[in-house]
């Protein structure tokens, strides 16, 4: 029987349809038509009108123009032609190279011939990050050290001033005071007035939202919630780069060097030494942000033709440090050497519990844990079932104290002395060459321009004094490698079997008899038994040897 013809499907449509379809088409090829107006471009490509017949040497003009284009046509051959042997050589050793790595001999040869890779430093390492600091000393004229005005006193490092101060060439050291909007107008001059009698300060406010040209920002929502308009504000502004750029320039314009003044920012991790070259400059030149330990070797930004600012990674922060001055300067976090609730625990210790709890407006609580339960909750940090989560709330925490967001203050030392690294000449040299009177009358506009906070909702913090940080390679003892780690890890795992199964055989030595017995009676299986507790008594034990005998 035949198959009856299955019939195609019809293409017919209603003429409403077609026509919405044609006019689609239409509106689409004008659409396209205006935008290409717009632009510039004609898709029609104007005729060549060819050689007038009234033109003298119209014959000679055609043959030229002939010869040229049989000319062209020639070097497209040629270039093709020399493609194909490219291509033909190619696979020729191609082939003769997978014949080669077939033969042990030549293989072995090969690899002997091979040099061996340089190992690739460890860019997160604390000896590379010491090399990359004294790289940036070495090299600068004026060295910044960058303090958080929260704690000034415990943002310095001795041995980073007196390795400055023992260089060669003169280096000249000034200590810039960062992040002055988090701390109380009053306790902002105190510390100025005490930190002016060793070197000379300057006051910076650095902007936090400064982006890259670049990039292309996201549009604006429509409505923002008037508390974060307020911070973006604070945030992008920047008071003090003009007072600190004409300083440099006026020394730079002093010195008899021809070459730009190198001026190199340094200081401990989240101080805020990237955001202030950002600052300086006006763009996004180096990545900043909360987490600490971003900038990882030295670079070079243009501020001007006469002024050369280089970034640098932070100061490492010496084991032998208290606690509180670990926790706020050192990577030991971001490094997995502490964990991140320890770190606030030791934070809590040195504040104010009341303050505390004013600034987070949590309830009163007994210990850290406690608090951060509080804190998790209040912020809506939980977990399945409603835990709360207590690293995310730590992670908060410690960023409200590095970042430049939470108001904390430390008292003025007023009668501290000189370090034993300075002098009364050390102090005279240092001042030697800047102009004090405009640095000063500098600083207190940036003082007026600045919003403070009010000491009431500021949080008292207890300094621990300077804190100590290492700068010789020598001091530092080698860092393992990843791999070199594992390897570790895994001989300790294959080495702790055999730990145990030597123990277990001296355990098992003095039962052979007993083994010997359960060899005869293979059928039934034996259990020990078990001494029962005190608190339970002998009639409720089950013995299981009655029901498996």
């Amino acid at each position: 029987m035949k198959r009856p013809k299955l019939k195609k499907a019809s293409k017919r449509l209603s003429c409403s349809k077609r026509y919405k379809i044609q006019k689609k088409v239409r509106d689409h090829h004008k659409k396209l038509r205006r935008e290409a107006k717009k632009k510039g471009v004609s898709k029609r490509v104007k005729k060549d009108p060819g050689v007038p017949s009234s033109a003298p040497f119209k014959e000679e003009v055609l043959r030229e123009a002939e010869q040229r284009r049989l000319q062209i046509e020639e070097e497209k051959q040629k270039k093709l032609q020399a493609k194909k042997e490219e291509r033909a050589q190619k696979r020729k050793k191609e082939k003769e190279a997978a014949s080669k790595e077939k033969d042990p001999k030549a293989k072995k040869a090969r690899q002997e011939e091979v040099p061996k890779k340089r190992a690739v430093p460890d860019r997160s390492s604390k000896r590379y990050l010491c090399s990359e600091l004294n790289k940036v000393i070495d090299a600068s004229d004026v060295v910044v050290e960058v303090l958080d005005a929260r704690d000034p006193l415990g943002c310095r490092c001795p041995q980073l001033e007196e390795a400055v101060l023992q260089r060669e060439g003169n280096k000249k050291l000034i200590l810039l005071l960062n992040k002055i909007d988090l701390v109380p107008k009053e306790n902002v001059e105190r510390w100025i007035q005490c930190l002016q009698r060793e070197f000379p300060v300057v006051a910076f406010k650095a902007s936090t939202q400064i982006k890259d040209r670049t990039v292309v920002q996201a549009k604006k929502s429509r409505i923002v919630a008037s508390n974060e308009v307020m911070d973006k504000s604070r945030g992008a502004a920047c008071f003090g780069n003009t007072c600190l750029t004409e300083l440099l320039t006026s020394l730079a314009a002093n010195t008899q060097n021809e070459a730009s003044l190198r001026v190199g920012i340094v200081g401990f991790p989240n101080v805020g030494k990237s955001s202030l070259i950002n600052s300086m400059k006006g763009i996004l030149a180096c990545n900043a942000g909360v987490k600490r330990g971003i900038t990882k070797s030295m670079q070079d930004v243009h501020i001007s033709k006469t002024v050369k600012l280089i970034d640098s990674p932070g100061v490492v922060a010496s084991p032998s440090n208290p606690p509180a001055s670990m926790a706020l300067r050192s990577l030991q976090v971001e490094e997995g050497q502490e964990s991140v609730l320890e770190v606030v625990r030791t934070l809590l210790k040195q504040c104010d519990k009341t303050q505390i709890m004013l600034q987070y407006n949590v309830p009163d609580f007994r210990n850290s844990v406690e608090f951060l339960n509080l804190f998790a909750k209040k912020r809506g940090y939980l977990q399945k079932g409603g835990v709360p989560n207590t690293q995310q709330a730590a992670t908060t925490f410690l960023d409200d104290w590095t970042g430049a967001k939470l108001s904390y203050h430390c008292k003025v030392q007023e009668n501290r002395s000189l370090p034993a690294y300075m002098s009364e000449a050390v102090v005279a040299e240092m001042q030697n060459g800047w102009d004090l009177n405009k640095l000063q009358t500098g600083n207190k506009e940036t003082l007026k321009e600045v919003r403070f906070p009010n000491q009431a909702s500021s949080i008292g913090f207890t300094s621990n004094g300077p804190t100590a940080g290492l700068l010789s390679v020598c001091d530092i003892p080698e860092e393992k490698s990843g791999a070199a780690e594992k390897e570790a890890e895994q001989n300790d795992e294959n080495d702790e079997p055999e730990q145990i199964t030597e123990e277990t055989n001296e355990k098992e030595e003095p039962e052979e008899p007993q083994e010997a017995s359960l060899k005869k009676k293979t059928g039934h299986v034996q259990f020990k038994s078990i001494p029962t507790d005190i608190g339970i008594s002998t009639d409720d034990a089950y013995d299981f040897n009655t029901d498996f005998k």
